[in-house]
């Protein structure tokens, strides 16, 4: 999971949450599985969901997935106590999310966005749950 986050100021937004791009069915219910548990607080379990749906997304899709992984991986990071990696996965998920706003796969992003900005610059482990 190492690709690149787009640098492109072309936005890719689609908030069509169709699942004939997805490459299987079986990506297309990890991807919404993964929103599930991270809607929970399950961020461990919705890292592996989601980690499944990226590993077979179209391209085109995969740095949005990688962005929700980093969002469920920097709120695990911040129920452990650990500052730095939060910070990090923050500034990830910021990074490849925002191309894809305002809104993609039927997940409105804009909510999530500005949380992750105000959260990054707050630097504080007591993070609210996600707003997704």
């Amino acid at each position: 999971m190492c690709a690149p986050a787009r640098t492109s100021s072309t936005s890719r937004s689609s908030s069509a949450p169709t699942t004939s791009r997805w490459k299987t069915e079986r990506s297309a219910s990890a991807f919404e599985r993964g929103v599930e548990l991270i809607r929970a607080g399950e961020y461990f379990a919705a890292h592996e969901e989601l980690e499944e749906a990226w590993r077979a997304a179209p391209q085109d899709e995969r740095d949005f997935l990688q962005g929700l992984v980093h969002v469920a991986v920097a709120w695990y990071q911040a129920g452990r106590g650990r500052r730095i990696g939060t910070e990090r996965q923050l500034a990830k998920a910021l990074r490849r999310l925002t191309p894809y706003a305002p809104a993609h796969r039927g997940l409105e992003l804009a909510p999530l966005l500005q949380q992750l900005r105000e959260l990054s610059a707050r630097g504080s482990l007591d993070l609210p749950p996600p707003n997704l």
